[in-house]
């Protein structure tokens, strides 16, 4: 079952991806790159990392994805000349495409002789894992209270200065 869950969650993170690197149209993307952002805090919290995957929904799903949606929003004009429903095609220099292609091999060959040297270690090893959340919880709110809250309000200020940029479109 866990099995079937990594495959599930690893595919829709893989396959929005490349949705992202395909799709003309921004809001198209935004939402990929949420399920993307899924995908991955799924795949934190079936690695026994739950504490990355609540930051990873907590920040990334609900505070940054929702800022760019909502900048997309507000920016974004309507541009009549493009077609959105083509794919992007990147153009490259013939001599550009080899050498990406030579990089790509000697990365995967690096990234392969790590795995196939590598000892995993799974029959038999228990996973003893426990909570982190509790504790990182306690600690934010009791020792680390002043920097979070100057956090919050850095990321506050961030947030009004996006939609003041946003609301100010003629410099005029």
């Amino acid at each position: 079952m866990e099995l079937a869950a990594f495959y599930l969650f690893a595919t829709l993170a893989i396959g929005s991806g490349v949705f992202i690197l395909l799709t003309r149209n921004l809001m198209y993307a935004a939402f990929a790159l949420f399920l993307a952002l899924l995908g991955v805090a799924a795949l934190f919290v079936l690695a026994g990392a739950d504490f990355l995957g609540v930051v990873q929904l907590m920040v990334y799903v609900g505070g940054i994805l929702v800022l760019l949606i909502f900048g997309i929003m507000l920016t974004r004009t309507a541009d009549r000349t493009e077609n959105a429903q083509t794919p992007n095609r990147v153009v490259v220099a013939l001599g550009r495409r080899v050498g990406g292609v030579v990089v790509g091999i000697g990365v995967f060959g690096i990234l392969w002789l790590v795995i196939v040297q590598a000892h995993f270690k799974l029959d038999g090893d228990t996973l003893n894992s426990r909570s982190t959340i509790r504790t990182l919880g306690v600690e934010l709110m009791t020792t680390h209270l002043l920097p979070f809250e100057i956090a919050g309000i850095l990321l506050l200020v961030a947030l009004v200065g996006a939609a003041y940029l946003a609301l100010n479109r003629d410099p005029s």
